[in-house]
């Protein structure tokens, strides 16, 4: 007997040079004094015995080294490996296609989706010490953030000892006035620090000096990046130079960096110091600000946001029109992504699911392709190949696999990632700077290779489990197959029952998620939105606005714009309004109804100012009263509109008509008396509750910022080049911007556009997890049916009908699917529990998307186990039992 024959299988398993080498000697010695044993009981003397076990085990340098050559390491037969791994993926085209298609929509999906999570979520803001920067407003019963006023915050940034710094800014537009004429651009005011708060420096010129921002401070203003080389060309002497805003110059002082966004402002393109503050900054009851601030050191969030409610809590006992007001103070980062982080990470989870199906179907494919080489590897091990070199030949070729996959993965995902960032459209990415962050950096290729290597195990480690149930005879022998074919026939059936139920989740996601977009695109806005277009119109404002041949002006302005628009053929009806719906709840009123009582409450509503057109060109619903009419001016006593909701809260049972509402301290400026009840509009977000809202005549405030809706007879895309050119002949100092139609608007919504960002990625996700989760239960039904082929024979040979056949196989399909389904819904209806803030009024356990799911995949998963049930109906039972 060969005493090595027993040492290379043991050995073939140790992987530490020192210990086999150690352990290999013992084992010779062992087989040395055991030969020389036996000889001496033969007779034979120990001298001679040593010498004659010695030369019979032979030379054991050359067995240390054949022995080593078994286990080692070699680039040779590493090489080997390869050679062969890729003779067998070009051998199987379909499979190779398949798997890689496979693994490549899984990784890119989610490297994607990780790489929107990691610009969003994970990559700090790109200001200095970003985490100590704070979000700084307001705070009411119904506003748990709001607007402060110009009044309280110098109040607040001279008081607090929390922030080491504390600037305010106030979104605007100004009038650039050019050699081409006026252009409108969108702007920013901000306090002198705003840019040190922030840990901003000009990469040009200088920042904001301390005091320009006090009353009667020399006007100054720092371009952003953009507008430097778009409105300047990137000339190097535009510091000092004089640009118009408005009625006003400016003298550009800086210029900001390349990469520098203020995302809660928007797409400004020039920063100005608030010098003189407006009529409404005067007031402490006015709110139009926002605030940003720089945590001292040691300070923490909680510590200044009660130092601040201590604050506003003194300046409530100080002023009655404070009352009710506290402080909101949370991370700025929060106040950017706060509402992109839930839909994030929906969509990752969504993805990390379809990488687990694409992960489970490709091990699966692995499993039934390793089941069909089981003569092969039979035949290799009897030839005298160890487990060893079995296993690295099924890693190798699953390393390959992977590997192919995984680069595919890189390429999806990078093209996914333009796509999706090119799919938001322009008005929305202004307010989500991280878009710009998106694509391939070091923390997106750490995660590539996390996958990738996840991946790799997995697929390496699949065949190696099924190897290492195989013994070598059964592949040689006829029972083995039965064996082996029960064995995958439960552990595909396993895989083939996760993969629907993960399907499953996704689906019922996605259907919610598409309810919920649906519902919110149908929602009762309250006035009709098809053949409407809207646009923004500017007058340039003057350094008194005040002055009543200013207003008069203004007026007149309004009247001819009216006029004007109203005569162009296809035009029906025109109307202004300071605010359009369906925007933001972001002009609010603290009101007191004359006659009732009140204790100095809040009481809180929408303000929009309109024209007398204005209700009518939307076609809302008059409930009683009247609309505004044309001479209703600054000459006539005020009045007001106001709608349903405000009528139900402040009126209850009673006729508002003819009743006065007026500010907190009823002065008489204030004083409107209601001649009208509108039905109600929905002038904030989508998925917002309806408002109070009391509507004011325009023509009896009038302001230089209004919004123009256009009732229209024909296509409202159509019409837009011709009101913008009526009012630019009008008149040329106008500045108009912002035109759309009103179903673009309502489209490009925050709200909208993340519901349909969520309901499109996840929808997509479900597909391709329909598709995937289908094909894997077809697979295990086609590799049952071909292990049962003889037994199936056998039936059909001993009278078993077609039918009888059909059966058998659908109810193995049927109970695989009805598990996975059941499993999927329980699961489901889990999952949606903690994705209910991104449904609108839907519930998680919607009966009509979960049965709809499993109507769906129950009959996509009968249609694919139907073409192998086909198959083993034709079976022909003479051919089957010669073959076997």
């Amino acid at each position: 007997m060969n005493p090595l024959s027993g040492m290379t299988k043991k050995f073939a398993l140790l992987f530490r040079r020192d210990r086999f080498r150690k352990d290999l000697d013992e084992e010779m010695a062992f087989h040395r004094e055991q030969a020389e044993r036996e000889m001496i009981a033969d007779g034979m003397l120990p001298g001679t015995a040593h010498t004659a076990a010695a030369r019979q085990f032979g030379n054991a340098a050359r067995l240390r080294e054949t022995s080593h050559d078994v286990i080692a390491f070699r680039w040779e037969t590493v090489a080997q490996d390869i050679r062969f791994a890729l003779r067998q993926l070009r051998k199987n085209p379909s499979f190779t296609l398949t798997a890689m298609v496979i693994l490549a929509l899984g990784i890119g999906a989610s490297v994607a989706i990780f790489g929107f999570v990691d610009s969003a979520l994970l990559e700090p803001l790109p200001y200095a010490s970003p985490t100590r920067l704070m979000d700084v407003g307001e705070s009411a019963a119904l506003h748990p953030r709001s607007n402060l006023s110009y009044l309280d915050f110098r109040d607040w940034q001279r008081l607090n000892r929390s922030f080491a710094s504390l600037d305010a800014y106030v979104g605007d537009g100004f009038l650039m006035h050019t050699s081409s004429g006026i252009v409108p651009i969108p702007g920013a005011g901000v306090t002198a620090g705003f840019f040190q708060t922030l840990g901003v420096r000009p990469i040009l010129g200088r920042d904001f000096k301390p005091g320009e921002d006090q009353p009667g401070a020399s006007k100054v203003a720092m371009l952003t990046y953009g507008a430097w080389m778009s409105r300047f060309g990137g000339s190097s002497n535009v510091v000092g130079q004089s640009v118009t805003l408005d009625s006003d110059n400016y003298t550009i002082v800086g210029v900001l960096p390349r990469d520098f966004s203020f995302a809660p402002r928007g797409p400004a393109e020039v920063w100005v110091t608030i010098t003189d503050p407006s009529s409404c900054e005067k007031r402490r009851s006015c709110h139009d600000l926002f605030a940003v601030g720089r945590l001292r050191d040691g300070v923490t969030e909680s510590a200044a946001r009660d130092d601040l409610k201590a604050i506003a809590a003194q300046l409530e006992r100080m002023y009655p029109e404070n009352k009710g007001q506290s402080a909101s103070v949370m991370p700025l980062s929060e106040e950017i992504v706060g509402d992109v982080r839930p839909i994030l990470l929906t969509l990752l989870a969504g993805s990390a699911l379809l990488l687990m199906i694409a992960c489970v179907n490709v091990a699966s494919l692995l499993l039934v392709r390793s089941e069909s080489r089981r003569r092969e590897v039979a035949v290799r091990g009897a030839l005298g190949a160890t487990h060893l070199r079995l296993m690295r030949q099924f890693v190798t070729e699953g390393v390959l696999l992977a590997s192919l996959g995984c680069t595919g993965g890189i390429g999806v995902a990078i093209w996914l990632m333009k796509l999706l960032v090119h799919l938001v459209p322009k008005t929305a990415a202004d307010h989500i700077p991280f878009l710009a962050l998106v694509g391939l950096n070091w923390h997106t290729a750490l995660f590539a290779v996390a996958i990738a290597a996840m991946t790799t195990v997995l697929l390496a480690t699949a065949p190696m489990m099924r190897l290492g149930f195989q013994r070598i005879y059964d592949g040689l022998s006829e029972g083995g197959r039965g064996a082996a074919g029960s064995l995958w026939k439960r552990l595909g059936a396993n895989l083939a029952v996760a993969e629907l139920a993960i399907a499953v989740v996704l689906l019922v996601g996605a259907g919610l998620l598409g309810r919920s977009f649906y519902k919110l695109l149908h929602v009762d806005m309250g006035y009709d939105t098809t053949h409407l277009a809207m646009m923004y119109v500017q007058i340039p404002p003057s350094a008194n606005d005040e002055d009543k041949a200013k207003i008069a002006q203004r007026l007149q302005t309004y009247r001819e714009l009216e006029r004007t628009v109203r005569s162009l053929p296809g035009v029906v009806s025109v109307g202004l309004t300071s605010d359009p719906p369906v925007q933001c709840l972001c002009d609010t009123d603290w009101i007191r109804i004359v006659g009732k009582p009140y204790n100095g409450e809040h009481n809180d509503v929408e303000e929009r100012d309109v024209s007398p057109d204005y209700m009518p060109s939307l076609k809302a619903r008059l409930v009683r009263g009247r609309y505004f009419t044309e001479d209703e001016d600054l000459s006539k006593p005020q009045v007001i509109l106001i709608n349903e909701a405000l009528a139900h809260k402040y009126f209850p049972g009673e006729d508002p008509i003819g009743k006065k509402i007026a500010d907190g301290g009823l002065t008489p400026k204030s004083m409107r008396e209601v001649i009208g009840v509108v039905a109600d509009i929905r002038e904030g977000a989508l998925d917002e509750e309806m408002w109070p809202s009391e509507y004011f005549s325009l023509y009896q405030q009038p302001d230089t910022n209004f919004v123009v809706m256009v009732r229209t007879a024909q296509d409202e895309k159509t019409m837009l080049p011709t009101i913008v050119n009526a009012i630019h002949k009008l008149d040329p100092s106008l500045g108009v911007y912002g035109e759309t139609t009103m179903n673009d608007a309502i489209e490009n919504t925050q709200s909208a556009l993340l519901h349909r960002f969520s309901t499109w990625l996840v929808g997509g996700f479900a597909v391709m997890a329909l598709v995937l989760s289908v094909v894997g239960l077809y697979g295990v039904i086609a590799y049952s049916v071909s292990q049962r082929t003889r037994e199936i024979g056998v039936r059909m040979a001993l009278g078993a009908q077609r039918g009888t056949v059909y059966k058998m196989v659908m109810r193995q399909a049927g109970w695989l699917t009805a598990m996975g389904i059941v499993i999927g819904l329980a699961c489901a209806v889990g999952a949606s529990m903690l994705m209910r803030k991104l449904l609108f009024e839907v519930v998680a356990w919607d009966t009509m998307t979960l049965v709809a799911v499993a109507v769906v995949l129950g009959l996509a998963s009968l249609a694919a186990s139907f073409l192998p049930a086909r198959r083993a109906a034709s079976v022909n039972p003479t051919v089957a039992l010669r073959a076997e």
